[in-house]
């Protein structure tokens, strides 16, 4: 049986005012009151209705968020530090996994108003017009978190993608190698798939090197396509001496695949991946990374929305976090080899 907040109020000997006063924290109830209410609610097993208290309060203290893909070691690392920050501030998280599907994003965008979330984080950009038009209409704060959409409208918690690929190519340059592959990910993604992309090119345009097709490969962020990607860049004449992955799960499955041929990281091939994820640590050898600062960027995230929802003052522009190169054993110096 189901009790209700009528039935503790009966038990208890109180008003139903009472009773709720005790379950809300309220300072201004009399201790011999509050306990009768309590030991009511233990001997009955009550528990308050969220969805009925938060009617009342108007407050659901919900924030809801989507993920593209929760498997990724990004976004798993991104979210857990969004958690810590919503449940410090007394808020709880609704999160959607979208598996890259943006249909389901419409549903879920839509089960966030019925369910009166106070906030919405999106972690994807490939925003279509109805998704467009359904958040524009939303009277909810948007914030997007590691991604830039086209749309300027919103605020966006990032780093200089194309910034830190030009920095992570050149990095690679500045070790000795000539010879540069590239795994990318998305093109139809502006953040992590053609900045990345245009900052790798540039960067090896700038220092005279040589862009070799077969050593260009696209994947989905993902481990099993980074291995399927080196897998068809080892098949090439000349293979690179060295290899910048865009996310740091295809650089583990490039890894991977070198070692299944017979080659050696960071002997034979350098591998440099992107994010700086739990992966490198785990990664053997362990992963050279262009690092975003993926706990401090859910924090901010976290911080700039509960700060829309309170109506206090927001930075204007995006938020655009420091990158770092984070070397480990995954790249080798061949000035030094030499």
């Amino acid at each position: 049986m189901q009790f209700k907040i009528k039935d503790v109020a009966k038990l208890a000997g109180v008003s139903v005012t009472t009773v709720s006063r005790v379950l809300n924290g309220e300072k201004y109830v009399k201790d011999d009151l509050k306990a009768k209410v309590n030991r009511a609610i233990d001997e009955l097993g009550y528990a308050p209705s969220h969805i009925a208290r938060s009617l009342v309060r108007n407050k659901t203290n919900l924030i809801g968020v989507i993920v593209p893909d929760l498997t990724s070691s990004f976004y798993a690392t991104i979210l857990s530090s969004i958690e810590e920050v919503a449940s410090a501030n007394d808020y709880n998280l609704l999160v959607c996994n979208i598996s890259e599907n943006i249909d389901k994003e419409l549903k879920y965008l839509n089960v966030f108003q019925e369910m009166r979330v106070e906030g919405i984080i999106i972690m994807h950009e490939k925003i279509n017009e109805p998704i467009r038009a359904l958040i524009h209409r939303m009277p909810i704060p948007v914030i997007f978190s590691s991604v830039k959409p086209m749309d300027q409208k919103f605020i966006s918690v990032i780093v200089d993608d194309y910034k830190a690929a030009y920095d992570a190519t050149n990095y690679l340059i500045e070790l000795g190698h000539d010879a540069i592959g590239f795994i990318g990910g998305d093109m139809r993604d502006i953040t992590s798939g053609q900045n990345r992309y245009i900052g790798y090119r540039n960067a090896m345009s700038a220092s005279g090197k040589k862009l070799v097709e077969a050593h260009i490969r696209f994947g989905d962020y993902k481990v099993k396509s980074g291995y399927e990607q080196m897998k068809l860049m080892l098949g090439s004449n000349n293979p690179p001496t060295a290899v910048f992955a865009v996310s740091d799960d295809m650089a583990v499955g490039a890894m991977n695949c070198i070692r299944d041929h017979h080659l050696r990281v960071p002997e034979d091939i350098s591998i440099m991946g992107f994010d700086g994820s739990q992966l490198t640590e785990l990664a053997r050898p362990t992963l050279t990374s262009m690092e975003q600062p993926i706990h401090e960027m859910g924090k901010v995230t976290m911080d700039v929305l509960l700060k829309q929802i309170t109506g206090e003052t927001i930075p204007s522009e995006d938020i655009i976090l420091e990158h770092r190169v984070a070397a480990r054993e995954s790249c080798m110096n061949r000035m030094k080899a030499t």
